[in-house]
């Protein structure tokens, strides 16, 4: 796959798109980067957590931020607590979870709820937390999201056999997304087999990284979602730059080379599994 900027088009008209996990916390101008991403057709937005402050800031983003009015995106949040800071101790994120679900008199999954709890996981390539620690912080979250029914959003980096024995050990949740998946169509097989989702980013886009695009190809149209992981990880032709939900359009049409179809089947798809996978309201339901 060729990955110069003449290579990654952007996704013609048709579907809308759903960026299944983005921080918008990290912008200091939420409204414009959701212009630019209703602008590409990014009609969907899940703002992911990380820890207490960015997690309640999701909630906030999610709830009365601009993607709740007018032509914007849908907005979604999750909370969670990152492997890194799995030593600063979970008690804080379940009282907010407390606090926000469920809302009574609504539809779950109706835009501006909490639908997931995440990012969560291990990540043994930086130990910014103590491994046990995050083992015991994951685990904790796992059963939150059982307990919750609330979707299950992981990052794993270099802890693929202890990702899979706490799930195994915790009992994995339904809906269980693996996020930002870095794998080949070895570790993709193992997650299929478990039951997640798999979730691409810009990453499919890079020219060092045939693994992921094997790992696309070879992923069930049904079991797929798509996102920007933004402001990290932007795609070609953006690399070095911030990313942003608007750029979820070229993910989608990378994996679609990927799998050898049209973009507007990956949109599709992508947008519907997103909706099975957090709960959302049905995609034509009113946001």
């Amino acid at each position: 796959m060729s990955t110069g900027p003449a290579a990654v088009q952007e996704a013609p008209d048709g579907a809308p798109w759903t960026d299944s996990h983005c921080h918008l916390q990290d912008f200091d101008d939420v409204a414009s980067i959701l212009e630019r991403a209703i602008e590409r057709r990014v009609g969907r937005v899940v703002c992911v957590g990380t820890d207490l402050d960015t997690s309640r800031r999701a909630v906030e983003i999610a709830s009365t931020g601009p993607g709740t009015r007018g032509a914007s995106p849908q907005l979604w949040a999750t909370v969670g607590l990152h492997p890194h800071a799995a030593k600063n101790g979970l008690e804080p994120l379940k009282a907010l979870l407390g606090d926000v679900v469920p809302k009574p008199g609504r539809p779950r999954g109706t835009p501006g709820d909490v639908v997931g709890v995440g990012e969560c996981g291990l990540d043994y390539h930086y130990d910014h937390s103590p491994r046990h620690v995050q083992r015991e912080v994951f685990a904790a979250q796992v059963a939150l999201a059982r307990e919750l029914d609330l979707a299950l959003v992981v990052h794993t980096r270099e802890a693929w056999d202890d990702t899979f024995a706490v799930l195994a050990a915790e009992g994995m949740p339904e809906r269980t997304i693996i996020h930002c998946f870095t794998g080949g169509p070895g570790e993709a097989r193992r997650c299929l087999d478990a039951g997640a989702y798999l979730s691409f980013s810009g990453i499919v886009t890079f020219k060092g990284a045939p693994e992921v695009r094997e790992a696309a190809a070879i992923c069930p149209l049904g079991r797929m979602l798509i996102e920007t992981d933004s402001p990290f990880l932007a795609p070609v032709p953006h690399r070095g730059s911030a990313n942003e939900p608007a750029y979820v359009t070229l993910v989608g049409v990378a994996v679609a080379e990927a799998k050898g179809i049209t973009p507007a089947e990956i949109a599709v798809a992508t947008s519907a599994n997103a909706a099975a996978a957090f709960g959302l309201v049905p995609l034509d339901s009113p946001g």
